[in-house]
């Protein structure tokens, strides 16, 4: 959402909304080990929790692509070419994860 035209008010409330769930998933996971639930319960939660980041962060390349990329490659130039790598690094970064 920096370094460059950034996500729209509604995108951005968006990401927000959905990184307030996903804390609350992760003090839920907290309370679920200090309550000692059951640990297959607990993993459950934990993919659970890496499902919505994922999701979030898919939304976050998809807005950036769709925005800051597609702005760059309009425009031509160096710029262009290093937009598109930068999103190839941070594709590559969600794939490793």
């Amino acid at each position: 959402m920096s370094g460059g035209a950034g996500a729209t008010g509604t995108r951005k409330a968006d990401v927000a909304r959905r990184l307030k769930r996903i804390e609350g998933q992760v003090r839920g996971l907290q309370r679920m080990v200090d309550e000692d639930t059951y640990c297959i319960d607990v993993l459950t939660q934990i993919s659970a929790t890496g499902a919505a980041l994922r999701a979030t962060a898919l939304a976050l390349l998809d807005d950036h692509l769709n925005c800051c990329v597609r702005e760059a490659l309009s425009e031509g130039g160096e710029g262009a070419q290093e937009k598109v790598e930068e999103a190839s690094r941070a594709i590559a970064r969600l794939v490793r994860a």
